[in-house]
């Protein structure tokens, strides 16, 4: 029997760490027309995103969309885009978030990154790069805190995906929807509190609006409409104010049916039902991005304005506040 190889002919090969890696749904490398093609181009052929004819939709998205949706989309990046910084907000606060969620660990064993599941950094060169450090256990958590097919489903299939080409594969941990959690909770009721203080009057209705998805995604058996009304109850629950709450779904994409009711419908009939002060906050969101800057605080406020609305404020996400950071702590503690 042939000897086994001597421990100094084995190549050196760093171990023993533990990877966390904070996935956000993802964002354009600039508000550039080609950067914004690039990234649609991704997120729209994901499959889990659009459920239809995968042959039709490869010339409607190549032929159509990706030809003239880029130069609207391109124009509302750059109302919100940070200059100084030159990125998205979602992925400034994003890489801010794992920063500071690195600095709570501050342990020599434990890296702390983040990814995108569209658009850079990559989940694949992320991976990659926490099994280079030493990460043989590699916690997942996508930033999703209702659990829905076209995102949490979707980063999972690419962990997944990226897994299937690693010889040596890491043990990957995944955290699991945090809608109910009750750090989760208290900061989305911290967050709307410290709002009404800061205006200065009492809102005749507060809304959550969510990311929308198509209707039959739900009739197929998607749980995200459940989770998104009951994230919403136990904040009403749970909030010291009187204010009725109300959800509406956003961001609805061609012309089949979505999740209703619909955020800019219901604000433009709200004035006209004697509801002329609102405060809207949007609780799917981990990051403040194009859908709650542009489509929320720019968009649908003029919109319940000119149909005769008084006041319109929005509640910033979560972001990088400190009980937000506190939340991902603790979701990713009992996994290390």
């Amino acid at each position: 029997m042939k000897d086994i190889k001597k421990k100094d002919q084995h190549p050196e090969v760093a171990y023993g760490k533990t990877g966390i890696l904070l996935i956000n749904l993802g964002t354009p490398d600039s508000y550039k027309w080609l950067d914004i093609r690039s990234y649609l181009q991704e997120f729209l052929s994901d499959r889990r995103v659009i459920e239809t004819n995968q042959v039709l939709w490869f010339f409607i998205l190549n032929l159509i969309i990706l030809n003239f949706r880029p130069h609207k989309t391109a124009r509302n990046y750059k109302k919100i885009w940070f200059e100084k910084e030159n990125v998205s907000p979602l992925r400034y606060y994003t890489e801010v978030q794992a920063s500071k969620l690195r600095k709570r660990f501050n342990k020599k064993n434990i890296f702390v990154d983040y990814a995108m599941r569209y658009g850079n950094p990559s989940i694949k060169n992320k991976i990659s790069f926490l099994k280079e450090k030493g990460c043989d256990n590699i916690i997942i958590l996508p930033l999703y805190p209702q659990y829905a097919s076209p995102t949490t489903a979707s980063v999972c299939d690419e962990v997944f995906k990226v897994l299937i080409k690693m010889r040596w594969q890491p043990s990957i941990q995944i955290v699991p929807h945090y809608e109910s959690n009750p750090f989760y909770i208290d900061a989305l009721v911290s967050s709307i509190e410290e709002k009404i203080k800061s205006i200065s009057y009492i809102p005749d209705l507060i809304i959550t609006s969510y990311h929308g998805i198509p209707d039959k995604y739900f009739l197929k058996g998607d749980p995200y409409h459940c989770y998104c009304y009951k994230t919403t109850r136990l904040v009403e629950e749970k909030i010291n104010i009187k204010t009725p709450f109300l959800v509406t779904f956003q961001s609805r994409f061609g012309p089949q049916k979505w999740l209703a009711p619909y955020t800019d419908k219901t604000l433009e009939k709200l004035p006209s039902e004697g509801i002329k002060k609102v405060l809207l906050i949007c609780p799917g969101f981990s990051s403040d991005c194009i859908e709650t800057l542009e489509e929320i605080s720019i968009e649908a406020k003029e919109l319940f304005l000119e149909r005769g609305g008084e006041k319109f404020d929005f509640v910033p996400c979560l972001n990088d506040r400190e009980d937000h950071i506190e939340l991902l702590y603790q979701l990713v503690l009992k996994f290390i």
